[in-house]
């Protein structure tokens, strides 16, 4: 058990370079993470049930064990939080690609890729990315499934004004059944066994596995993107490649912006961070491919393939960077305390 929980520290404190070392192998040895995308079985209202979403749900799972009654009455305390999350993912992200096509001069097609990024909700990889990165975990659970049970509405709606009339259609239902299905369910079957047995020893030895368990997972997660999509990332081209960069790293700036302006406490502000930066671009990647006005303009659906691959590997780097800054400030205080006051 010892072994196992010092693997879980070395994963958890290095996550970025074990995602990125799967992202880098797999992009050369695609087969290598194609399992990932093996579908399993359909569910009752057309979902394609995958490997990478047992994985999710694993890793779902595995954050419902770290969350107690506590955690739901902060939230509780604060409801309008979650309506300031989803505002600002709704404000910050669509009208943000509508600048950025703009002020790039971006040809028709990748400006309407890139807006459709905008406006599609957050994924769930950004619930990994908080999980891991020390954020709000019930706060981003609940920004994910407010902006998605709103995007049926929001992204038809955003994606028509800003992109000159374009149409589309979400169906909802589908949608709000895979967050119950990957998302919901396995967090509250974690979050009712740490209720129950939480005291008890041998259960808190498996929880301080459960973070390397979640690194795991995510490396396979993106080693799934990277087989299904990483062929566009190097051949689609400086102007694209510059876009997404822009558009996700200015979403996770003005994310941690709208949290700091609102007066959220820390762990909230990387959370909104991630939710408000990491869309669902697979989401934006299937519409752009599906949609006849999107798969005339090729383009598009490369934009959103690119999002995808990026989000995932960027995420992964800002969840990084503020589990560090943790570190540091741990270590910091080790050294306060263990230096003798003097009289």
């Amino acid at each position: 058990m010892k072994a196992l929980q010092k693997a879980s520290k070395f994963l958890s404190d290095y996550t970025s370079a074990v995602v990125i070392a799967i992202a880098v192998v797999t992009f050369f040895v695609p087969v290598m993470m194609g399992w990932v995308n093996y579908q399993l079985f359909t569910d009752m209202v057309g979902n394609k049930f995958t490997s990478q979403s047992l994985i999710i749900g694993i890793i779902m799972f595995s954050m419902g064990l770290t969350l107690t009654t506590e955690d739901f009455k902060i939230l509780a305390q604060r409801p309008l939080d979650i309506c300031i999350g989803a505002a600002a993912q709704y404000l910050i992200m669509p009208f943000l690609a509508f600048g950025i096509s703009k002020v790039l001069h971006l040809p028709d097609a990748i400006a309407l890729g890139l807006i459709l990024v905008g406006c599609c909700p957050g994924g769930v990889s950004s619930n990994i990315m908080s999980y891991l990165c020390g954020g709000d975990v019930a706060f981003s659970v609940g920004m994910t499934t407010v902006s998605t049970l709103l995007s049926p509405v929001m992204t038809p709606l955003l994606v028509s004004f800003l992109a000159s009339g374009t149409r589309i259609s979400i169906k909802g239902l589908p949608m709000f059944v895979s967050i119950i299905e990957t998302v919901i369910l396995p967090i509250a079957v974690g979050f009712l066994l740490n209720y129950l047995l939480g005291k008890k020893k041998t259960f808190q030895d498996i929880q301080k596995i459960m973070p390397g368990v979640a690194v795991l997972g995510l490396a396979c997660v993106v080693g799934g993107v990277i087989s299904s999509q990483g062929a566009n990332f190097f051949t689609s081209g400086v102007v694209i490649f510059a876009a997404v960069l822009l558009h996700n790293g200015m979403g996770y700036l003005l994310g941690y912006g709208a949290g700091k302006l609102t007066g959220m406490n820390t762990a909230k502000k990387r959370t909104i961070s991630i939710e408000v930066g990491m869309q669902n671009a697979g989401l934006a990647t299937n519409l752009a491919t599906t949609t006849a006005q999107f798969a005339s303009a090729p383009e598009s659906a490369i934009i959103c393939a690119v999002s995808c691959v990026w989000h995932s590997i960027s995420g992964t780097l800002i969840a990084g960077f503020f589990a560090s800054l943790d570190r540091k400030n741990e270590k910091a205080e080790d050294k306060k305390e263990a230096v003798p006051a003097h009289n």
